[in-house]
């Protein structure tokens, strides 16, 4: 039985390895974490961090929903680039493969812009 719950064990921490060395695994996993506070509402009107327009930085009511929709939208953008390494990790047999990266790149930027242009129409509706 504790050779088993070991050799499971072993398995997962081998898999968060290989996430690990994912390009964009960093940068995804800091704007996972840097949004969680914008969507629980933590972050009080501030020129330094959350989203910043001149809406937002006038008025606590609309400082807040913006934050909560760019919170969501950031963390789902960096979420669609976790799937995306999880299911095709970068290094395969330890080869680097320019075309699995060219992936990973697209697959991080263009839904972390598409979020951004999102936040901007949302906060110009406000």
């Amino acid at each position: 039985m504790g050779r088993l719950r070991l050799r499971e064990l072993s398995c997962f921490f081998s898999e968060e390895r290989k996430m690990l060395r994912q390009p964009f695994f960093v940068p995804a996993i800091l704007i996972l974490l840097l949004a969680i506070p914008l969507i629980l509402g933590l972050i009080p009107r501030n020129r330094a961090y959350g989203v910043r327009a001149s809406k937002t930085l006038t008025e606590d009511r609309v400082w807040y929903r913006a934050n909560r929709y760019g919170g969501w939208a950031l963390l789902l953008s960096s979420a669609i680039y976790l799937a995306v390494a999880s299911a095709l990790p970068s290094a395969v047999s330890g080869r680097n493969d320019f075309g699995r990266w060219l992936l990973h790149l697209c697959a991080f930027v263009f839904p972390l812009v598409i979020s951004l242009l999102r936040i901007r129409s949302y906060v110009k509706r406000l």
